[in-house]
């Protein structure tokens, strides 16, 4: 089972995969779906518009065109309002999603960012404990993916640490 936390930019990472935080439309925003955009280049945008968009709590591939990455996947974390509209088992469901779609195109190495944690507002504690959780149990059963979890702030890192030292 093997599970890194990094800082650093998703879109230069060396992986079979990274993971999007990305909106329902698929077309690109802010955060880590715009630099993803931006540094896939157009034809990435040409792709998703073929994809119908997507649920919150579930996940599209595409091909990663001029990022070192072989696949991106597109997972579209809940917004959160305050944990009454299931927003839980919605950022759960959009990480199996993930490993899911991992497991089918036959990933071996992926990166995430923090889902949802960005403009999305989840809480970054419930967020990571819902990350670490479910990629956890996903590696009990497939043990040869690699994981790495992809922070964009110090906080973020040292939470995803401290989860993982108790667990």
């Amino acid at each position: 089972m093997s599970i890194e936390i990094i800082n650093g930019d998703i879109t230069a990472l060396e992986v079979d995969a990274i993971v999007n935080a990305a909106n329902r439309s698929l077309c690109g925003g802010g955060g880590v779906d715009g630099a993803i955009h931006r540094a896939a280049g157009p034809e990435l945008l040409a792709e998703c518009r073929t994809l119908g968009g997507c649920d919150t709590g579930a996940a599209k591939i595409t091909q990663g065109y001029q990022l070192a990455a072989k696949y991106i996947i597109h997972a579209v974390g809940p917004v959160w309002y305050g944990g009454n509209k299931n927003e839980e088992e919605l950022l759960r469901a959009c990480y199996r999603a993930c490993l899911e779609l991992a497991k089918d195109y036959q990933v071996e190495t992926i990166a995430f960012p923090a889902i949802s944690c960005g403009s999305y507002r989840f809480p970054i504690e419930k967020a990571c404990e819902i990350a670490i959780e479910v990629i956890k149990d996903h590696l009990l059963e497939e043990r040869n993916l690699k994981v790495l979890l992809v922070c964009f702030e110090d906080k973020i890192s040292r939470t995803y640490s401290r989860i993982l030292d108790k667990k």
